[in-house]
C-alpha cells in the first residue's frame, strides 16, 4: 500500500479566500485549495489569481479543480501551470480515458462523487497518474436523485456506505491511497470521531474536513492509543523466531495480524 504522506487531517479552503490560506495550512496536515464548489462562478477568475500569487509549501497543497468536461477545468490547469502546485483533486471524476489525458506533470486525486464515478472507481484507480481516490456523499446522492446521504440519526444511508467501501477497495486493490469524505455537521463532533476512527481502522489514509475545529478530532482518531501500540510492538517482537502461525496472549497470530500490527506502528509514527 502506498503512503499518502500528508497526514490524516486535510482541510478544505476556498481558493477565493487567500487571507485564509496560510492559517489553514498551519492548522492542518495539508490544505485543499478549492476552485470548484466553494467558489461562485463570478469569483473563479479572482480565485485563480490568488493561487498564482500564493506562496505556500507546495508539497502540502492540493488544488481541487473543476470537472474535466468544463471550460473552468481548462482555465484551472492553465493557472496551475504558472504555480508550483502539482497535486490536483479532480472533481466529479468519471471517465478514465479523460483522466489519463491530463497533463502528466500533475498528480491526480480522483474525487469519485457521482454514480458514474463510483462505478468507474477501479478503472480510475488503475491509472498511473492517479495517486489516491476520495469519495463524496452529497454529490453522489444528488446524482441518483436522492435528497440526503444520512439518516435522521446521522448515520450514512446504505448507498453512501456502499460507495465509501467501493472506493476504498478500488484504491486498495491498486495500491493507491483513499481519503474519506467530509463531515458537514461541524457541531456533531461525536459522529465525526466515530467515522474518522472507523476510517483509520478500515484503511483510509486521511479524512478531509471543512473546519479547523475538526482537525484535532481526526488526528486523535487516526492516532493509535497506547494500549494498541504496546500490543503491536509486543506481537511483532513475539513473532521473531516464529515460523508461520503462533499463539500470542491467547490469540492466533498469522501474517495478516502481523500486517495489522505494522500498520498500527506506522500510524503511530514508528
Amino acid at each position: 500500500m502506498s503512503a499518502f504522506g500528508l497526514g490524516p487531517a486535510i482541510l478544505f479552503c476556498p481558493a477565493d479566500r487567500p487571507e485564509r490560506f496560510a492559517k489553514a495550512l498551519q492548522r492542518a496536515d495539508a490544505v485543499i485549495l478549492d476552485l470548484e464548489d466553494a467558489v461562485a462562478p463570478a469569483a473563479k477568475a479572482a480565485a485563480r489569481g490568488a493561487l498564482i500569487e500564493s506562496e505556500l509549501d507546495s508539497d502540502r497543497v492540493i488544488v481541487r479543480v473543476n470537472p474535466p468536461d468544463t471550460d473552468d477545468f481548462v482555465s484551472d490547469l492553465a493557472t496551475l501551470s504558472q504555480t508550483d502546485y502539482r497535486r490536483i483533486m479532480v472533481a466529479k471524476a468519471e471517465a478514465p480515458k479523460r483522466l489519463a489525458k491530463i497533463d502528466q506533470r500533475f498528480e491526480l486525486i480522483a474525487l469519485c462523487e457521482t454514480a458514474k464515478g463510483v462505478a468507474q472507481a477501479d478503472r480510475i484507480a488503475a491509472l498511473p497518474n492517479v495517486s489516491a481516490l476520495m469519495w463524496g456523499a452529497e454529490d453522489l446522492v444528488a446524482s441518483i436523485g436522492g435528497t440526503s446521504s444520512r439518516k435522521p440519526n446521522g448515520r450514512y444511508r446504505d448507498i453512501a456506505r456502499y460507495a465509501r467501501a467501493r472506493v476504498l477497495l478500488a484504491a486498495g486493490a491498486r495500491g493507491k491511497s483513499a481519503i474519506d469524505a467530509v463531515h458537514l455537521d461541524i457541531e456533531d463532533t461525536k459522529r465525526l470521531a466515530i467515522e474518522a476512527a472507523d476510517a483509520a481502522a478500515s484503511g483510509f489514509s486521511a479524512t478531509a474536513c471543512i473546519h479547523p475545529s475538526q482537525v484535532a478530532i481526526i488526528r486523535d482518531a487516526y492516532r493509535p492509543d497506547a494500549k494498541t501500540v504496546a500490543w503491536a510492538r509486543a506481537v511483532l517482537a513475539a513473532a521473531q523466531g516464529e515460523r508461520g502461525v503462533f499463539t500470542y496472549d491467547g490469540r492466533m497470530v498469522d501474517e495478516p495480524v502481523l500486517r495489522h500490527a505494522r500498520a498500527v506502528l506506522r500510524r503511530a509514527g514508528e
